[in-house]
């Protein structure tokens, strides 16, 4: 069955853009960037060796921070999400059943911190609430 999805490409963008604000500032040093590089184990050091460079690793976040709203967008019209607190309720089911279920992998089978999961799985329930808030603003 073929749905024809209206979606609002100026409200993804605006979407994208909080919610990558919001990892910017979860992760910087004025957020709880020290916390995360404890709990990751990385220092400044190991940062300068990692695959990518900072600037190469932001643009790639964005885009990757941009399809997730595109997408999110796409689960709102579907939904038929007009309000804020539908938004935001939407915004955490689609939170617990991709963005946990995801993230929890991590915990499960690559042994990293439950600490790390619960912090990670913050930042993306309040990013996820960010897009949520934007998107029933503008329905």
């Amino acid at each position: 069955m073929y749905m024809d999805i209206a979606i609002n490409y100026l409200a993804v963008v605006v979407a994208a853009a909080g919610a990558y604000a919001v990892g910017a500032i979860w992760y910087s040093p004025i957020g709880f960037g020290k916390q995360w590089m404890q709990m990751t184990h990385l220092d400044k050091d190991h940062m300068h060796k990692m695959p990518l460079t900072a600037q190469q690793a932001m643009i790639l976040g964005a885009l990757f921070t941009l399809l997730l709203s595109y997408v999110f967008a796409h689960f709102i019209v579907i939904a038929g999400v007009a309000s804020v607190p539908a938004a935001l309720t939407l915004g955490f089911w689609v939170w617990l059943g991709f963005g946990v279920t995801t993230l929890a992998h991590g915990w499960l089978w690559e042994g990293k911190s439950l600490k790390l999961f619960m912090f990670n799985a913050a930042h993306l329930l309040v990013a996820f609430e960010v897009m949520a808030l934007v998107f029933g603003l503008w329905g």
